[in-house]
């Protein structure tokens, strides 16, 4: 029997609860032994059937030596990065669905574990639901991974789904979101794009076996997009998507960032709607493959952690690496590198400062207004340079 300790009892957590303890049989049958809920860690009242594994102090979990696993769904980078380090150095495995603290603080945890014994496995930290962290390690292993991008944040899909398809604004779709439940009271890592930057920096990660930080990577959210951009897109015959990037360049180094992009109606992210996720892995052996499922959700993301669980019970005495070195200066390129045309929005003559370019209209657009998508492939400071003089309303890539 190994027994296991879940520390947060929010969403995630009570979820994984609930799987645990609601498929104890077919759980054995794939772990290849008999997993038990010993203590639930939470500061809150729980359900009356949990009051028996309800504590409070974590050291009883850490001072345990019959707690084989832990799960850390509590969330912050406080207590659960010092409660995950405590638990990786008094051997015992840890999985997490805590995206800030794998995209900050992995490598040195994965260093931990390794040199505990221990697994530190966290497929539920990107995608929720969606398989992604096992496939790109293990699947696609054999390729150099060249490209990574995604839909990787739910709540900005949403926002956007409900500006494109029932014309709100981005404040009215924000608001709907918030009602059911997609967006938290305080919104600002999603529409800013932070939560989707961390999971950008995990998949790279994992893809490209360096450390890659938060920090590193600029991350534009989705606050500027306006109802004139949604329109001016659609008579491109595309979409805007809030997209994560992670590009290899000749030289190796990494061009990542998470910004809007303008998105060909015909490519298949342009059909992810509402709160669905998906990535696209492209490789040099395999070409381009997509991984596409529900990006978040209590059930959808607890079902990846308990299959973390699973795996490391089944594999017992054979420790599940899963690690990357450490990053610098040498690993990341400024996100200035990457290429595209430019989708532009503004008052003045669009034309005369980029050159040749494709000119959309909209209906009710202002008489000094004008869009346009540049015909030429430019970083983000050549387009800004060129539109000197212009007064610029939005600047959005394209993706090619």
């Amino acid at each position: 029997m190994l027994n296991v300790a879940v520390m947060g009892c929010g969403t995630v957590g009570s979820g994984v609860v609930e799987i645990l303890l609601g498929h104890v049989e077919s759980i054995a049958r794939k772990a290849g032994d008999e997993i038990r809920v010993k203590y639930i860690l939470d500061l809150r009242e729980l359900p009356a059937q949990w009051e028996d594994r309800h504590i409070t102090d974590f050291s009883v979990i850490e001072q345990d030596p019959e707690v084989d696993i832990v799960v850390e769904t509590m969330g912050g980078v406080g207590a659960a990065l010092e409660f995950t380090r405590r638990a990786l150095l008094a051997g015992k495995s840890v999985v997490t669905s805590n995206k800030e603290v794998v995209a900050a603080h992995g490598c040195e945890l994965n260093r931990i574990a390794k040199e505990k014994g221990v697994c530190y496995l966290f497929e539920a930290s990107v995608g929720g639901g969606i398989p992604i962290i096992r496939p790109l390690s293990q699947c696609l292993a054999a390729n150099e991974i060249l490209e990574l991008r995604g839909i990787l944040n739910g709540t900005t899909n949403y926002i956007l789904t409900r500006m494109i398809r029932a014309g709100l604004s981005f404040e009215e779709a924000l608001a709907e979101a918030q009602e059911k439940g997609y967006a938290e009271r305080d919104p600002s890592a999603d529409i800013l794009g932070h939560d989707a930057c961390r999971k950008i920096c995990i998949l790279s990660d994992i893809a490209f076996g360096r450390h890659i930080s938060p920090e590193q990577v600029p991350a534009e959210g989705i606050t500027g997009v306006t109802l004139a951009d949604v329109d001016y897109a659609g008579a491109a015959g595309k979409k805007i998507k809030l997209l994560g990037r992670a590009v290899r360049q000749a030289d190796g180094r990494i061009c990542a960032c998470v910004a809007p992009h303008l998105v060909d109606q015909a490519d298949p992210l342009a059909g992810v709607e509402d709160v669905f996720n998906a990535i696209a892995v492209r490789g040099d052996s395999i070409g381009e493959v997509m991984f596409y499922g529900r990006g978040a959700g209590k059930l959808p993301t607890a079902s990846a952690v308990v299959a973390d669980v699973i795996d490391i019970a089944s594999h017992q005495g054979h420790r599940k690496a899963m690690s990357w070195d450490e990053g610098g200066d040498d690993v990341v390129c400024s996100g200035d590198v990457l290429k595209s045309r430019w989708y532009v929005r503004g008052e003045g003559d669009l034309s005369a400062a980029l050159g040749c370019v494709q000119s959309l209209t909209r209906a009710d657009a202002a008489p000094a207004e004008s869009a346009c998508i540049t015909e030429e492939e430019m970083t983000r400071s050549e387009a800004e340079k060129k539109l000197t003089g212009v007064k610029v309303l939005s600047l959005i890539r394209v993706l090619d």
